[in-house]
């Protein structure tokens, strides 16, 4: 299997942690020397090691934020 190749370029938060250390985060993380996207995965304390996440371009998360404001409204 090929090694993925990651730079966080920018931690945006944590939204939430686990007994372990690890720690549910939205970032800007660039995959295999790509433009950066925003990312919301679980990451080893040292940010090593990573769960599986979800990977938004900047459109997506712009008609992300628009849905999680409608939430807010209700």
């Amino acid at each position: 299997m090929a090694e993925i190749k990651f730079e966080i370029v920018k931690e945006m938060g944590i939204l939430s942690e686990s007994p372990k250390g690890w720690t549910k985060e939205l970032n800007l993380v660039s995959w295999n020397d790509r433009e950066p996207k925003y990312d919301i995965r679980e990451w080893s304390p040292d940010h090593q090691k990573m769960g599986k996440g979800v990977t938004l371009s900047e459109s997506e998360m712009i008609i992300l934020k628009k849905l999680v404001e409608k939430i807010e409204e209700e």
